[in-house]
């Protein structure tokens, strides 16, 4: 077990990392769907949305101080847990982060398509990239890859000066369109169906599927760097919820500037009618903003590429944890020499990237679906925090968050309701993903002689329970949420929290002093000695 790491990165490039994670490709479509799916109330599903992901991330805060690592939010559930917990949600959240680098270039080249040249028009139509788009989404990814090739050093640097940017440009955006074009009556007293439109139900529905629960996806990044990073007890959570809050106020603004900035022809077929390849720059050209538009094109490739360029590195330490779980081959795990990065984890994952790249051609519809996969993975890091918290007391913590029993069942159970809200079918679809890679753990443990499966699979019930559970109330749920109305809406959502609870419990008691949490507990040990020595 190799847990060498260069601890390069102090807070502020650590925050920033977070940072220039969640503010990618989110902000170029995110309030552009939203508003498409919620109208006015697009504004409250991005503050719903930023409240459930921060209850989430405190956990994992506390879990990045405790157990600083690369790759650690695919290590964690299987200390507190087992084995067949640590795969399904390290299975789960690998599929959520690495299919993010594709959409990055994705949506740099979707926003390629309205530039004022005959050929970019070919780029992609009718929500599809056409195949010279999927090339050049590819070079993108390439692109991605080369920054990280030569070690985190080089990619903290451009990532900190790329962010610098990313947020600059939202700004200018912001009071740009505010500034030029702003019509009040847009928020629901000049607009058919008030401030919510569609309902509250669509509200949550936007928080689910349009893209903000990926956005803030990037919180994950300073976490998955901990094993790099100078002091983790105080920069993981500086990090995460620095990142987080900055985003929040970005990604508001932006939603209140996209509506406002929308004409009666944009709405003359409703909400629903909207329809934008690149949404800021077409406002932005509509209202004569020529500097904003060229200053929009040009951030279409920094932003997404800066997130696709920390993903790259995130994912790639997500194989390598995946590895040490015992669950991939060994090579994915080796660091290089020099530059102390897992480099055949990042070739494997560019070759999924490319996987990506062929089977989902559009921003909207791999965000729905990442969003899915996202939550799903959140829901193993309150149930771990509370789990160890009973079991291992004693293990050393440099960050315990205050309340954290009051905050991890709210955030499975939040969890729980916007895995919900994505709505039956893709609910479903999403949840048998989840479990289709089993054969790769089953292959796995009969490899290692199936070494105390039974209490593995205990510690495991809950979660195996859990997933199925939520597919058939998805299905039995409202049909403002997709379902054949058995539980009809408002009872629904109540039934849904109190399933989520339940779960909850059993899971942080299902827990136990794993062997995996003593060998990990016992290698720390030896590198401290190592590093002081």
């Amino acid at each position: 077990m190799n847990h060498t790491q260069h601890r390069h990165i102090g807070p502020i490039a650590l925050m920033l990392t977070g940072l220039g994670s969640i503010i990618g490709s989110g902000w170029l479509f995110g309030a552009s769907h939203a508003a498409a799916i919620a109208g006015p109330a697009a504004i409250m599903a991005w503050v719903i949305g930023m409240l459930i992901i921060l209850a989430i991330a405190l956990s994992y805060a506390e879990l990045g101080a405790m157990f600083p690592e690369s790759g650690g939010m695919v290590r964690y559930a299987r200390y507190s847990h087992g084995s067949l917990v640590g795969f399904i949600a390290a299975w789960a959240n690998w599929i959520a982060i690495v299919s993010v680098i594709p959409i990055e270039a994705e949506a740099s080249v979707q926003y390629m398509s309205t530039w004022p040249w005959p050929w970019a028009h070919d780029l992609y139509h009718q929500g599809e990239l056409s195949p010279i788009g999927l090339m050049l989404s590819a070079v993108l990814v390439l692109v991605y890859f080369f920054i990280n090739y030569w070690g985190v050093k080089l990619f903290a640097k451009a990532n900190s000066l790329i962010t610098v940017f990313k947020v600059v440009v939202p700004a200018l955006t912001i009071g740009a369109l505010i500034y030029s074009g702003f019509h009040p009556g847009n928020f629901g007293s000049a607009t058919p169906g008030g401030f919510a439109p569609n309902g509250w139900s669509a509200v949550m529905t936007a928080v689910a599927t349009s893209g903000i629960v990926f956005s803030f996806n990037g919180f994950q990044s300073p976490i998955n760097l901990a094993g790099e990073a100078r002091n983790p007890g105080r920069s993981v959570p500086f990090g995460v919820v620095g990142s987080i809050l900055v985003a929040a106020v970005i990604y508001v603004l932006l939603q209140v500037a996209f509506i406002g900035a929308l004409t009666p022809e944009h709405l003359a077929h409703g909400w629903s009618g909207l329809d934008f390849s690149s949404p800021f720059a077409q406002l932005a050209m509509a209202l004569g903003l020529n500097w904003l538009v060229m200053l929009l094109y040009f951030d279409a490739f920094v932003s997404p590429s800066g997130t696709g360029a920390t993903y790259t590195a995130t994912t790639a330490r997500m194989i390598q944890g995946m590895q040490r779980n015992g669950t991939l081959p060994e090579m994915l795990g080796r660091l290089h020499p020099l530059y102390g990065i897992p480099r055949q984890a990042m070739w494997f994952n560019l070759a999924i990237s490319f996987i990506f790249l062929l089977f989902f051609r559009g921003w909207g519809t791999l965000a729905a679906v990442i969003s899915v996969a996202t939550v799903i993975s959140y829901l193993t890091g309150p149930v771990s925090v509370a789990a160890l918290r009973r079991v291992a007391p004693d293990l050393p913590r440099p960050l315990r968050v205050a309340g954290i029993h009051l905050i991890a069942p709210l955030a499975f159970v939040f969890a729980s309701l916007v895995l919900y809200w994505a709505r039956w079918p893709l609910t479903g679809e999403i949840i048998l993903l989840m479990v289709i890679a089993l054969p790769v753990y089953i292959y796995y443990q009969a490899k290692s002689g199936w070494h105390d499966f039974r209490r593995e699979f205990v510690g495991a019930a809950w979660l195996v329970a859990y997933l199925p559970v939520m597919a058939l109330l998805s299905w039995l749920g409202s049909s403002e949420f997709g379902g054949i109305n058995v539980l009809p809406y408002g009872l629904d959502m109540v039934v849904v929290a109190l399933a989520g609870y339940v779960f909850f419990l059993w899971g942080s008691r299902s827990g136990w002093h794993t062997r995996y949490l003593k060998e990990e507990h016992d290698a720390a040990a030896v590198e401290a000695l190592h590093r002081e020595g």
